[in-house]
């Protein structure tokens, strides 16, 4: 089995799934699992390069609102907290609590929810794929 695969498996087992709440984290996963998942899903989804989402300046109005948008998803998506999101893309707790406001603002636009959800489903999909794998 391919090293990288083997490592990706192991570094997501670690996520324990809860019925229908959202999956718990374990320390060591934030930063070398969850985090680039998102950041890839979510910067393919913008059109933006995933370390665009972990630069130290705010960049462009579109890499801002992708990195909100990721910020967002691991939060209320994955269950993290504010400064674990925070942690994952270079930002502050308060400036995560700022962005899942944005962005739950945005999701009275029918067409901006409909994206999120589909993000969101992405997201879960491939953890739950990745767990499909490392249980078989």
């Amino acid at each position: 089995m391919d090293t990288s695969r083997l490592r990706r498996q192991t570094e997501l087992s670690t996520f324990i799934r809860v019925s229908r709440q959202p999956l718990v984290r374990q320390s060591a996963m934030i930063s070398r699992g969850l985090g680039p998942m998102v950041a890839h899903t979510v910067s393919s989804a913008f059109l933006v390069p995933p370390k665009e989402l972990r630069a130290p300046t705010r960049r462009n109005a579109q890499t801002a609102r992708a990195r909100q948008v990721a910020m967002y998803l691991a939060h209320v998506g994955f269950g993290l907290t504010y400064s674990e999101a925070g942690l994952l893309f270079g930002r502050d707790r308060t400036t995560v609590a700022h962005a899942c406001r944005l962005v739950e603002d945005r999701r009275n636009d029918p067409g901006f929810d409909v994206s999120l959800d589909c993000l969101e489903q992405t997201l879960r999909a491939r953890v739950d794929g990745i767990f499909g794998a490392v249980a078989a």
